[in-house]
């Protein structure tokens, strides 16, 4: 009889040895020549056997086959992999060939059409923003509340109890990361995240990349809070707005001009959120956070939001050299009353717009609006629900110096244009 004793040095009282059953150990096989072709040198039998022996294995020997049964302590024996580690190990990492690969290798030039994700995580770092990264997986609450999500794709085996579900939204994953920070006493947060998102899509088919079932692209989202700029002397803090997260958006997006119609989202306010596009296209949203999920979520101050698809970030325009006008230009001020509704990209398509023909065609180059006036009350030309608005438009030719003639048929042109399509009105 043996006896044993417990890591206390107390005496646990005797023990047969047919009582100690250790567990059996399946026998591992190493073939010899895939052991050959793994390592990438020429090996032997007798040198596998040796390098086996040398380590105390059991081995039995058959035709190129060497069958190792591993001890109860070497329990990271399990495949023939880890047998074929071994050789290699007795053998000498230093002995092993440096054999150069067979195929070439060059790499894959990026286009000049497109952008590397760098890159826009350059941009928005430039913007003030810094970038987050979440897990995947997320609280189910977000995707009802943030991403109006009612059938989420679901986790088998969670890793916590509240991160249950897979994300197909970023902004839950940016309102948390906001409620962090305020938490600790932040006053200015702009953070992004570029990340990938997971919906039921039945439409997706099976392939090297793609999962049938499900769709998941790469998105991008934004969120900003507190003051618009950093703490300085020569502005006076505002906060942050909707029109700044606007611009950082066509930030993003230049040289295209994306347009922002008037949207819904279960995430943001239904009067401060917008739809954009970009050629013909809805990329995603920007707007305000809702009351409903302010007030939830407990925050002072409402955050601005974006999320965009990333691949449309990564589209972008070969620059194209122009030589520089060789006459001066001319500029003009018009100012019409518009209805309220009008907004400033009505006005610049409007004006853009115009047809090229006659005098005019050509010669406008830019137009910019600089003021916009509202009346306490009406009068002065001006009735209730209307609003003045001034342009000054640039004008110039490639060819000569303008004439009068043709400066006075391209405003007319442009005012004429206007009315028609605005049923705007020249200001007196």
């Amino acid at each position: 009889t043996q006896l044993i004793i417990d890591i206390c040095g107390g005496e646990a009282g005797p023990i047969d040895d047919q009582q100690v059953n250790m567990p059996e150990r399946p026998p591992v096989k190493l073939r010899v020549a895939r052991a050959a072709k793994i390592i990438g040198m020429p090996l032997s039998q007798q040198q596998c056997l040796q390098a086996l022996q040398r380590l105390s294995l059991p081995v039995v020997e058959a035709d190129g086959v060497l069958t190792v049964t591993p001890p109860s302590h070497r329990f990271d024996l399990q495949i023939e992999e880890d047998l074929i580690e071994e050789v290699a190990r007795m053998v000498g990492y230093n002995n092993l060939p440096a054999t150069p690969p067979l195929a070439p290798i060059t790499a894959k030039a990026l286009s000049e059409t497109r952008r590397s994700p760098f890159a826009v995580r350059r941009l928005l770092a430039g913007l003030g923003y810094q970038e987050t990264i979440s897990f995947s997986f997320v609280d189910e609450r977000w995707e009802q509340e943030l991403a109006g999500n009612a059938q989420p794709v679901r986790l088998l085996n969670p890793m916590a109890s509240h991160l249950g579900v897979m994300r197909s939204s970023l902004l839950g994953s940016l309102v948390n990361v906001l409620k962090f920070n305020l938490d600790r006493k932040a006053g200015r947060v702009r953070v992004f995240e570029i990340g990938r998102v997971f919906r039921r899509d039945p439409s997706v088919q099976d392939t090297d990349t793609t999962v049938q079932g499900f769709d998941q692209p790469m998105r991008i989202a934004g969120l900003a809070t507190g003051d618009a700029a950093q703490l300085q002397w020569g502005a006076k803090a505002e906060p942050v707005d909707f029109f700044d997260v606007k611009g950082d958006v066509q930030a993003l997006l230049a040289p295209f001009g994306a347009s922002f119609v008037t949207a819904q989202h279960p995430a943001m306010h239904p009067g401060r959120c917008a739809a954009v596009w970009l050629e013909g296209r809805a990329i995603g949203f920007v707007g305000e956070l809702h009351p409903k999920w302010r007030q939830g979520y407990e925050l002072a101050q409402a955050p601005l939001l974006f999320e965009l698809e990333l691949e449309a970030l990564l589209q972008r325009q070969v620059p194209v050299s122009e030589p520089v006008p060789r006459h001066h230009a001319v500029e003009r001020d018009i100012a019409l009353v518009v209805a309220e509704g009008v907004t400033h990209e009505a006005l610049m398509a409007a004006v853009h717009g115009l047809p090229d023909a006659g005098a005019s065609a050509g010669i406008l180059r830019s137009a910019t609006l600089f003021d916009v006036y509202r009346p306490k009350q009406a009068g002065g030309g001006m009735q209730t629900g209307e609003k003045s608005v001034a342009i000054r438009l640039t004008l110039h030719g490639d060819d000569a110096t303008l004439t009068e003639q043709q400066i006075e048929s391209a405003v007319s042109a442009t005012v004429q244009r206007l009315a028609d399509t605005l049923k705007a009105r020249q200001r007196v």
